[in-house]
């Protein structure tokens, strides 16, 4: 049984330092993501940013103030669509300044606040790596020590659990 248990434990060691060297690659390719939407963002918006600049002081609100007060109903759906565009580039804008960190702080923002539409691409498009730089392999060294450190840990508690039965059983006999 032993025997068993320590393959067992290689198995998961392997398999979390694969899955470990992975996390480096995906917020690369989220982060490149995120630029490639600032981008495209900053591109649909550029049109009614020249404007807001020549009539509103470069005021985006303004200009859709403006639109939204409009007597013309066109008016008023076109402002819809341009603060959709607007609140989007400004959603990626803040995401990449809360990217602009080390790796680990990357990951905490993606885990705890990444745009769920990113994330979603990211991992639908996702392309496997097997990088060997020193971040993938400390993350890859890092997943399989704490997964090694929770198998244990069940196992632990698995044997006191069984212990307390056995002891309880000998003790009703």
């Amino acid at each position: 049984m032993n025997t068993i248990y320590r393959y067992f434990l290689i198995v998961i060691a392997c398999a979390s330092i694969l899955l470990g060297i992975q996390i480096p690659s995906f917020v690369d390719q989220y982060e490149k993501r995120l630029d490639a939407h600032f981008i495209e963002a900053g591109n649909n918006l550029r049109g009614y940013q020249d404007i807001a600049d020549k009539f509103f002081g470069g005021s985006i609100d303004s200009l859709l103030d403006k639109h939204e007060r409009s007597l013309d109903e066109t008016f008023k759906e076109e402002a819809r669509p341009i603060r959709n565009i607007f609140e989007r580039y400004r959603r990626f804008a803040k995401a990449k300044l809360s990217l602009d960190t080390g790796l680990p702080g990357k990951i905490v923002f993606i885990v705890t606040q990444g745009d769920k539409e990113l994330i979603d691409e990211t991992v639908a498009s996702y392309s496997y790596t097997v990088p060997l730089n020193g971040a993938a392999v400390a993350c890859g060294f890092m997943v399989m020590a704490v997964m090694v450190l929770l198998m244990e840990l069940l196992r632990i508690a698995v044997l006191k659990l069984l212990r307390m039965r056995s002891y309880k059983a000998q003790a009703t006999h």
